[in-house]
């Protein structure tokens, strides 16, 4: 049968119009409401590749959670506010930073918690050390237990911690467990972990499930990257390490002799019930079960040398992108030093201006990170900055292989520290659900400094010179990688 002669140009005419189509769609629609370089990575990427860009966009394009999550958002941080007021428990004493209050009440106003006083926060940079300590917190545990990582796997390192939460079961202790979905199924651990957190009896739930046969679904790269347990209400740990093994059982990382070096923090007092409220936010997105008897706030600590403390949650469930504005308020405020710890420091436009102008008004500053990378994509994009930062002042420290430094931390002067699952990079800041504690206290920053300084001590510092003499391969990746880092 031979084909009319009109249909192959009428194909073709079709074609050019629905390219024509794409083409201005994206151009009216694209830009709304997003960062200019990252409409202008998308427009790139629709019209270099018209269709495949386009149906990229209409996959992962949206930064938002579903409607009914950002409503259910909405309805828990209405009710985190009302309960929370009049919690403040802060002693204005000497030195207090003239710029603190102002940083307060931004973080109050994009929907954090109160700052409040009379709490404790004891470091954990040993990765099995902060891992047994949270087996001996599950082990005092009374009431209940409330665990939140982004990756959850059972294997030889994770296998205390799950025997606790089964021992804590059999004592009658309520016991819930929230883990990412899309972060925890990539690794070996995760069924065995489901199954046997199901043996044990334990309430668990999939974080931001991707699961579009049971109508679970949102853009899949939304996710859940807090990490934080809670005790009874009166311990809670935050910070970097997930719920793995420190090789992350890649066999790839094992072949490289790779391991993670983690941050966490210990704390107790007031701030225990912000983390807590963090927990049953996330519950309650994802159960519809608000768990109102248990954001019964804790007592003061009955210490001396206590530190205020503020929770700043921050993702697309928020209007703002509350850790940047965060971060670049604190760059800002700074007088005297920063000093910033971040596996993946992939800045936006506005970070890079905010701490390479601390750099030029002469503060003192410097930037951890790792000598190699998990993610090949993410370290060279993080690699193109380093320029741009040695040119404006800012002092590299590259901690040395084979150990990834996973930490997530920054001190402003000898005052004020943030901790906690943050990067400083763009999915932080716009496609992440994070945990941020901000910290005022000398002696807590004190304790920091000395963390900084064992960084130091096994890192070597990047010269503009060597940097710039780096091959030619290098630098095009580092750029390439860079435009793939505006598209969110």
């Amino acid at each position: 049968m031979v084909e009319p002669t009109w249909v192959a140009p009428t194909i073709a005419v079709l074609g050019i119009v629905l390219d024509i189509a794409i083409r201005v769609f994206a151009i009216v629609y694209v830009p709304i409401n997003r960062r200019p370089q990252t409409a202008t990575a998308w427009l790139l990427a629709i019209f270099l590749i018209p269709y495949v860009g386009f149906v990229l966009f209409l996959l992962i394009g949206s930064t938002k959670l579903p409607a009914r999550r950002r409503e259910k958002q909405s309805e828990i941080n209405k009710y985190i506010i009302e309960t929370t007021e009049g919690m403040e428990r802060v002693k204005r004493d000497h030195p207090w930073p003239a710029w603190l209050d102002s940083v307060v009440e931004l973080n109050r106003t994009l929907g954090a918690m109160p700052l409040v006083g009379g709490n404790t926060g004891r470091m954990h940079t040993d990765y099995d050390e902060s891992m047994a300590a949270m087996v001996e917190a599950v082990d005092g545990a009374h009431r209940y237990v409330h665990a939140e990582f982004y990756i959850t796997s059972l294997d030889r390192t994770t296998e205390p911690f799950f025997l606790a939460l089964e021992n804590a079961r059999r004592r009658g202790v309520t016991v819930r467990l929230l883990m990412d979905h899309i972060a925890s199924r990539g690794y070996p651990g995760y069924r065995k972990a489901r199954r046997r957190l199901d043996a044990m009896g334990v309430e668990w739930q999939l974080m931001l499930p991707v699961l579009p046969l049971r109508g679970k679904y949102q853009r899949p790269d939304l996710r859940n990257h807090r990490k934080l347990l809670v005790i009874d209400g009166r311990v809670a740990f935050t910070g970097s390490q997930n719920m793995v093994d420190k090789s992350y059982q890649k066999r790839k990382n094992k072949r490289r002799g790779l391991e993670w070096k983690d941050f966490m923090v210990r704390f107790e007092g007031p701030i225990v019930a912000g983390i807590n409220a963090l927990f049953v936010t996330d519950w309650y997105s994802e159960t519809d079960e608000l768990l109102l008897r248990e954001t019964d706030p804790v007592h003061t600590a009955d210490r001396l040398d206590t530190i205020d403390c503020q929770v700043v949650p921050s993702g697309p469930g928020f209007d703002g992108e509350n850790n940047l504005r965060l971060f670049n308020s604190l760059l800002y405020s700074a007088q005297e030093r920063i000093i910033v710890t971040s596996p993946y420091f992939v800045p936006d436009e506005s970070m890079l201006y905010a701490i390479t102008t601390a750099a030029q008004r002469g503060l003192e500053v410097q930037l951890f990170v790792s000598e190699i990378g998990d993610q090949p994509v993410v370290y060279h994009a993080q690699r193109s900055y380093y320029e741009a930062l040695l040119r404006s002042g800012v002092r590299i420290f590259l901690y040395r292989s084979p150990t990834v430094l996973h930490a997530k931390h920054f001190s402003i002067d000898d005052e004020v520290a943030v901790i906690g699952s943050s990067n400083m990079d763009m999915r932080s800041f716009s496609l992440n659900l994070e945990i941020s504690i901000m910290v005022r206290g000398r002696e807590f920053v004190s304790r920091l400094r000395e963390v900084e300084q064992s960084y130091r001590e096994s890192s070597r510092e990047l010269f503009l010179d060597d940097w710039l003499a780096r091959p030619f391969r290098s630098k095009v990746l580092d750029n390439v990688a860079r435009l793939t880092s505006a598209v969110q």
